[in-house]
């Protein structure tokens, strides 16, 4: 059975804005100021968040290749950045491929790059959950040879809410019971045979999911939940990356 780990990288984490009171730029300042680097490449203790959630994936051996996609102008610099890396890395089959507009097209383009057998297993995972650790990958490839799919995920621990949105907000409708919440993470693992099918049928119908999960969810598949971890954080916001450089500390 292979192993293959997909990470789409392409987005453009609009969601990694300047701390709250940090100046705004304005004039000569602001026409000088360079653009700030995608989320996956903002810098955790000298290091871009892609390549420490790389290394996650690198030191499994369970793990035959990882596709990184990519948008196209960052290719050529990232390929640049691995030729840096260390030898482990520079010895594993990484490719790196042209990623779309959004996540579920640049999963589709990996998806339509590699060449798998049907049991073969292939894992998901968010570029910018870089504290993943070794078990919950094992636990996630276990169940999806299993299951035919798998994801980590937590479950809630605040009570939650089913809302309406208004004009001024939200109305609460209705309280949903914790035990039947788990919060979504990545890994998401898929046999090969069952995420090629439910993302060909997401293509043909035009829907869009908003992860690999819910494209099998969608199509009757039972998807199973292995147990997450609080700190396999997923960093969008700035205080997300204090969060994760307290972790890199630790």
């Amino acid at each position: 059975m292979k192993v293959i780990v997909i990470i789409p990288a392409a987005g453009l984490g609009t969601r990694m804005a300047p701390v709250h009171g940090a100046p705004i730029p304005t004039g000569k300042e602001a026409k000088e100021k360079k653009p700030q680097p995608s989320k996956q490449f903002t810098e955790l203790g000298g290091t871009p968040i892609l390549v420490h959630t790389l290394r996650k994936f690198i030191a499994m051996e369970k793990v035959s290749e990882i596709w990184i996609a990519l948008r196209e102008s960052e290719i050529g610099g990232f390929r640049e950045r691995l030729n840096k890396e260390n030898a482990n890395v520079r010895q594993r089959r990484v490719e790196l491929v042209v990623g779309g507009e959004h996540r579920q097209q640049s999963v589709a383009n990996a998806l339509n790059a590699i060449t798998a057998a049907p049991d073969d297993i292939v894992v998901i995972h968010d570029a910018v959950r870089p504290f993943v650790s070794a078990q919950i990958i094992r636990d996630v490839i276990e169940a999806a040879a299993k299951y035919g799919a798998a994801i980590a995920g937590l479950p809630a621990v605040d009570t939650v809410k089913q809302v309406e949105r208004t004009a001024e907000g939200a109305i609460i409708k209705a309280t949903i019971p914790r035990a039947s919440i788990v919060l979504a993470q990545t890994p998401q693992g898929f046999r090969y045979g069952v995420i090629k099918k439910v993302f060909d049928e997401a293509v043909a119908d035009g829907f869009m999911g908003t992860d690999e999960a819910s494209l099998a969810e969608r199509s009757g598949q039972e998807v199973a939940v292995v147990m997450g971890s609080p700190r396999n954080i997923k960093i969008t916001t700035p205080s997300d990356l204090e969060l994760a450089e307290f972790y890199l500390g630790k």
